[in-house]
């Protein structure tokens, strides 16, 4: 599985989000230029994100955006499943994959392979939380 601008953009400005939670709405402005990503893109992807949950919006002039729940529970995985859908390297092990699309599912050789590729890639995703991410930065901060 290859992740794509969506992905890798989605986590960053969920990320920049965490970093700001507790203290009032962010404008998608703000995440674009502290980020260096495109305004009009992240409207895209903070849609989505809303939509699944992740994020609230208020209106006005102190509007903009936050996290809809704490940061720790955030998984990065969650972030992913919104904007790239399942987290998959083949058709057949997905989780919104028909299990009857593939003829050779029962003889397949390299199955076993792909199920376990599936978990281990869902297991790091999801193993890690935004307050992770921001656990991370401050660390390195200290250690600068």
């Amino acid at each position: 599985m290859k992740l794509s601008t969506k992905g890798r953009y989605g986590v960053t400005a969920m990320y920049d989000l965490a970093l700001h939670y507790g203290k009032g709405y962010v404008s998608l402005k703000s995440i674009a230029e502290r980020q260096m990503l495109s305004e009009t893109y992240l409207e895209q992807l903070i849609a989505q994100l809303r939509k699944a949950g992740l994020v609230k919006s208020s209106r006005g002039s102190r509007g903009g955006y936050s996290l809809s729940k704490d940061p720790s529970n955030i998984r990065v995985g969650d972030i992913i499943r919104v904007l790239e859908g399942p987290i998959a390297p083949v058709e057949c092990v997905s989780e919104l994959e028909n299990q009857e699309s593939c003829i050779k599912m029962d003889q397949c050789i390299t199955r076993d392979i792909w199920i376990q590729l599936k978990e281990s890639m869902e297991s790091v995703l999801d193993s890690f939380t935004l307050a992770d991410l921001c656990d991370f930065e401050s660390h390195e901060q200290e250690l600068s």
